[in-house]
């Protein structure tokens, strides 16, 4: 049988980005949180349940990460892990349908949620470390920045179809274009927008196809006897001397904090303007089609100013940007904006908060992209998988830490908007260690 073409290789790899995406767009941020806000009748008390609840699959994550790295290094065969993580994320999203408003059991709700998340964040270890195989250093920034971009178009697609033809107006019974949900699915008991997690899951196992017919590991080979335990003494000795290579644990210190902050954006834009604005599951959604195509312009722009300048400079610009639009959600509230009170019924901070959706998607995307060809230039080549495995450890040591606190914050001020203002402090944190990383490692 004849090997796929490297441009078919990059393509199956693209896949994955669209295939996955609908997880952060659909259930993480703009259809199944507000939901849920929705089912609880309290922002706050959602905001803070949804907050434990994803701190608790992160530190999961945190922990079986890097040994997940370590072990494929060591023992091969990336597709097999991605295939058995795959599985996760579809069985996960699928059995969110169940979340009823009659029979509703936030802790299930919670744990399928977290398994489909981990499944998701799991299989991503590995795709990224494919990311070296599919061309030279020069252009690896691109093939980030198209993949990410690729994603993108994909998760705006699948949020359209979601909001024109299933997820219904709490209120009317009716979706974004006025009509029922289709497929004879009911209104009432909600179940057009409980279709999230059946469609989010069918979606993944449908364009992963590419992925698994095009994408091919280079690596690929029996575990040798004693993997697991050769592997986790690799991993050890990487944590050890980590300290010797200044660039990469600055780097892995940075880009624990600004992205749990951006992953606290994402994960509690949805439920705060649903609970601060009172905004329906359409209006999110509308929020997160602008969010999402601006994401995937930029991504692409991002894409080509990392090829030409490097990551390091696109990582700077974007964690300043998201800085300032955290400290400005922080000002909004129905009856103000920047501290400025408005008249009855103002649309102004409606306005605001879509300004500010717009620009978290494109900052966000690009942000992403070029922390994972940052990550290329910081790891081994020998130990890639690793290298993505202590990334995403990185990604998830605190990411209990953004939904924790602002889960406490916002339990103990009772506020949604002093609720989010942990996130600000993360991204300064993340600044500040950034000036000790070198744009090409050590």
């Amino acid at each position: 049988m004849q090997e796929p073409s490297l441009r078919k290789r990059i393509w199956g790899w693209f896949f994955f980005d669209w295939a996955s995406q609908p997880y952060a767009t659909l259930l993480l941020t703009f259809i199944f949180g507000p939901y849920i806000n929705d089912l609880m009748g309290d922002g706050s008390a959602a905001q803070s349940a949804w907050g434990f609840g994803i701190a608790g699959a992160g530190i999961v994550i945190a922990i079986f990460a890097p040994v997940l790295g370590a072990l494929a290094d060591t023992g091969g065969n990336r597709l097999r892990f991605i295939w058995g993580f795959s599985a996760l994320y579809v069985i996960g999203s699928g059995m969110l349908w169940f979340a009823a408003p009659d029979d509703f059991n936030l802790l299930a709700t919670l744990f399928f949620f977290a398994m489909g998340l981990v499944g998701a964040e799991f299989a991503t270890i590995f795709t990224n470390s494919m990311l070296p195989d599919l061309g030279s250093r020069e252009e690896i920034g691109r093939i980030s920045g198209n993949g990410w971009a690729f994603g993108y178009v994909g998760g705006l697609l699948a949020l359209i179809i979601m909001m024109t033809l299933f997820a219904e107006n709490a209120t009317t019974g009716k979706t974004f274009i006025g009509i029922s949900p289709i497929f004879g699915l009911d209104p009432e008991a909600r179940e057009g927008t409980r279709f999230v997690g059946p469609l989010t899951a069918i979606w993944f196992a449908v364009f992963m196809i590419p992925f698994f017919l095009w994408v091919r590991d280079p690596r690929q080979h029996a575990a040798p006897q004693g993997a697991v335990k050769r592997a986790l003494q690799q991993l050890r000795n990487t944590v050890r001397t980590l300290p010797n290579y200044p660039s990469r644990f600055a780097y892995l210190g940075s880009s624990m904090f600004y992205r749990d902050a951006l992953n606290g954006m994402y994960t509690f834009g949805g439920i705060y303007a649903s609970g601060v604005l009172g905004w329906s599951v359409v209006d999110v959604g509308v929020f997160g089609i602008l969010a999402i195509f601006f994401g995937a312009i930029f991504s692409f722009l991002g894409g080509r100013a990392d090829s030409a300048f490097g990551p390091k400079p696109v990582i700077r610009v974007c964690v300043w940007i998201l800085m300032l639009v955290a400290i400005g959600i922080v000002t909004i509230r129905p009856d103000s904006l920047f501290g400025i009170s408005l008249p009855e019924g103002s649309n102004l901070p409606n306005i605001a908060f879509y300004i500010f959706g717009a620009i978290i998607g494109a900052a966000g995307g690009v942000l992403q992209s070029a922390s994972r060809s940052m990550m290329v230039r910081q790891a081994d080549p020998d130990r890639m998988t690793e290298a993505f495995g202590l990334y995403a450890l990185s990604g998830k040591a605190t990411s209990f830490l953004a939904p924790l606190s602002i889960g406490i914050a916002t339990a103990w001020t009772g506020s949604q908007s002093l609720g989010v203002t942990p996130l600000i402090g993360l991204f300064v944190i993340g600044l500040v260690l950034l000036r000790w990383v070198k744009a090409d490692g050590d």
